[in-house]
């Protein structure tokens, strides 16, 4: 009797306060002390579970849903008429953990009713909980639900029964934010068994969330969400077939070429984590029933991720690859690629390492890269064991066999010299005959290593046979295994470039274009013309070597490097220093000055290498298959427009540039789009700005417009940074010429 006269008070206090909204402020206050007194009561409880009884005796609905109403609304409501000035328990943070224990106090007593055979419904409640999450309060409602119904769910099959009819009475329309916020609050994937139950084998909305909104479509969650997510669907016999549908759908996008282009590098990171956890998942059986299905999708996937021009895409299509090709040849021999081994390397391979489901718990973001080591280490220190083991006896054999050599003395050989010496060709035309004809291997090694130096010391020498000289070290061939050759020869071929700057230059590219050249020698040919670009616009330091400014090239010699790094770094430090900045702060050391070298060869440079990109040849395509070299073609155009800044010809080049930046704009590839944009900085840079508003005033609003259409729709996240840069440049030399007097 006392809760049914409690229901019908607050159906009296709700018309009350929509009656009074419209009356003076006194009344107002009145009705707000009310409802406040009876949420500080613990009244809100009540209501509910009058609620609950009503529903099982077929209650009003149109009363129901008004309730429904004011007490999700019931802050905003306040919040609204008041202006901001209601009571604290009225805030979101203090209203909805108190909604949450008025929750857990009305499923008990439907616990209890439960036990005495008693009816009652739990709609309501999965109405309220709904209508909450989908108004992104999940955080302060849940934060209170979630801990308790794990605990009150441990061992009591009539609370498990009770919160999965809770969230299965849920409606669709808001059955996603309901199953997105316990998905990110379940302490693991068997806690979210218990709380969800069979929740996608019964509900299409949900079963649609979890397998494709959660995985394919969303990328933002962390990987103890992921575990979540597949670990549940791993607990249950009739969840499994769901985790074989999802681990085939992913592998499809993972294998889609489209995909590796179109996508972003963090949901390609995302989906490569979801696939490592299906298949720490599955058991023996069903690797072997879809054998042929996941060795397919492998080779399918990997052929995409290779071709790919960004390292990353690279090195997650290899481990991606091994992994798959561990589970299906467990006794045969399996994959292995060379990657660089990093933290994120070493995450990605512990997720194959399938967790103790009391151990999976939804980690912050920062916290991702300490559980994968730790994860890792413990399986290292697992497998180290056996091995150690078995290699006891063997070596304890061995370990007595040698006992009797123990007190043999060895000999002193510190003040031992190698015998044989080779000295270094001193000419230039030695060096040449060494390098073409000697089969000398250590004439070889020391030629190679004192190339350098010989050419600088003698340019002179150097120009009669500079191109000859170029020709050898562009077809040069590692005879030996010397130590850093690659570097050896690079700085060899930039010597005899700043050497001779424009013979050598265009013999170079003149041949970037030739037939019979592979891929690696015309990337070559783009890192010689940087680094040395780069060496001959540094001032020269009297005292100083000319190639002291050669140490850091721009581009480096990796096959995957990404050269782009050092260019942003470049552009960061330009944009630097043309901000103005009214703090004084500690003065810098005045920086070495000197004439740019690069300035009056710059066409040499530039022009030939922008001249037939799209004329494809029978073993090279820019244009195609070979948009590797097409990103590195367009980086280095980008550099070399950047280091030709002050030169007489920088506005023809600045130019051409954007008329080449224009036909390529929309190429698949992330890496070339990133290439492009660091052109239009390069130019933004590099021109000047009187030059730009005179002869480029058309070109830069569609570029101005392009740019814009990047920042909204590019699927790169470097790209769209790339995108807002170039803006804010526009937007920096628009306000410089205003302020210039005409």
């Amino acid at each position: 009797m006392v809760v049914r006269t409690s229901f019908y008070c607050l159906k009296r206090v709700c018309d009350l306060f929509d009656l009074f909204f419209s009356s003076p402020s006194f009344c107002l206050i009145t009705v707000v002390e009310v409802l406040e007194q009876f949420l500080q009561k613990g009244r809100l409880s009540a209501l509910m579970w009058e609620v609950c009884q009503q529903q099982a005796q077929a209650g009003s609905p149109e009363l129901q849903e008004t309730l429904l109403s004011r007490i999700v609304c019931l802050p905003d409501h306040v919040s609204n008429k008041l202006q901001g000035k209601n009571p604290p328990v009225f805030f979101p943070q203090n209203y909805f953990p108190l909604l949450g224990d008025a929750i857990i106090q009305v499923l008990q007593k439907i616990s209890d009713s439960l036990r005495d055979g008693l009816d009652c419904s739990i709609t309501f409640v999965s109405h309220v909980l709904g209508k909450v999450c989908v108004h992104g309060r999940q955080k302060e409602i849940l934060s209170v639900l979630v801990p308790r119904l794990t605990d009150l769910t441990k061992s009591d099959c009539i609370w498990q029964r009770i919160c999965w009819r809770l969230v299965e009475c849920v409606p669709d329309r808001w059955m996603e934010a309901v199953v997105l916020g316990f998905v990110q609050r379940a302490s693991g994937a068997d806690v979210l068994s218990r709380l969800l139950g069979n929740l996608v084998v019964k509900n299409k909305k949900a079963q649609f969330v979890v397998t494709q909104k959660l995985l394919l479509l969303q990328y933002g969650y962390t990987t103890g969400v992921l575990q979540n997510i597949l670990g549940y669907l791993s607990l249950d016999s009739l969840r499994r077939a769901l985790l074989i549908k999802v681990l085939q759908e992913l592998l499809e996008t993972w294998g889609s070429s489209s995909a590796v282009k179109h996508s972003p590098a963090e949901q390609q990171q995302y989906i490569s984590k979801a696939i490592l956890i299906c298949l720490s998942h599955l058991k023996d059986s069903e690797i072997e029933s879809c054998r042929q299905e996941l060795l397919t999708s492998m080779m399918a996937g990997v052929k995409c991720h290779l071709d790919s021009s960004l390292p990353q895409i690279r090195r997650l299509g290899m481990i991606v690859a091994e992994s798959i090709s561990l589970k299906i040849n467990t006794d045969g021999p399996v994959l292995k690629f060379q990657y660089e081994e990093d933290n994120e390397t070493r995450e990605l391979k512990s997720l194959l390492i399938q967790t103790p489901p009391c151990c999976v718990v939804p980690s912050l973001p920062g916290d991702e890269n300490e559980r994968a080591d730790a994860t890792l280490l413990a399986v290292l220190e697992s497998n180290e064991k056996p091995h150690t083991a078995a290699h006891a006896t063997p070596d304890e054999e061995s370990d007595a066999e040698l006992d009797s050599d123990d007190d043999l003395i060895p000999y002193d050989m510190s003040e031992d010299k190698e015998l044989k010496t080779t000295k270094a060709p001193v000419y230039i035309r030695d060096c040449i005959e060494v390098l073409t004809g000697s089969e000398d291997v250590d004439k070889w090694d020391a030629t190679i290593k004192a190339l350098e130096s010989l050419v600088r010391k003698n340019p002179a020498a150097t120009k009669e046979v500079s191109v000859e000289l170029a020709k050898i070290l562009l077809h040069l061939e590692e005879k030996t295994c010397i130590e850093g050759f690659a570097d050896l020869r690079q700085r060899a071929q930039v010597a005899v470039l700043t050497t001779d700057p424009i013979p050598v230059a265009q013999y170079l590219t003149s041949q970037f274009y030739s037939l019979n050249y592979s891929l690696r020698q015309r990337v070559d040919i783009l890192d010689v013309l940087v680094v040395a670009a780069q060496e001959m616009s540094h001032p020269k330091v009297r005292g100083k070597n000319k190639h002291s400014s050669a140490q850091k090239p721009c581009i480096q010699l990796l096959p995957g490097s990404d050269s782009s790094k050092d260019w942003r770094r470049i552009v960061d430090d330009r944009i630097k220093s043309k901000t103005r900045r009214f703090a004084k702060g500690q003065s810098q050391v005045e920086q070495d000055s000197g004439p740019n070298e690069f300035n009056s060869i710059a066409g040499h440079f530039f022009f030939p290498l922008i001249q037939n990109f799209d004329r494809p040849l029978s073993t090279f395509d820019l244009l195609g298959e070979d948009h590797f070299v097409l990103g590195r073609l367009v980086h280095t155009l980008a550099i070399l427009m950047y280091l030709a800044v002050n030169a007489m010809a920088v506005t023809t080049m600045g130019k051409a540039l954007l008329e080449f930046v224009w036909a390529l704009r929309f190429h698949t590839d992330s890496y070339v789009r990133q290439g492009l944009l660091s052109c239009i900085s390069s130019m933004l840079l590099s021109v000047p700005a009187e030059h730009l508003l005179e002869d480029l005033t058309e070109e830069l609003l569609e570029t101005q417009s392009w740019l814009a259409d990047v920042i909204e729709k590019d699927p790169d996240g470097d790209c769209r940074r790339l995108a807002l840069q170039n803006l804010l440049l526009m937007e920096n030399l628009k306000k410089k010429l205003e302020t210039i007097p005409s």
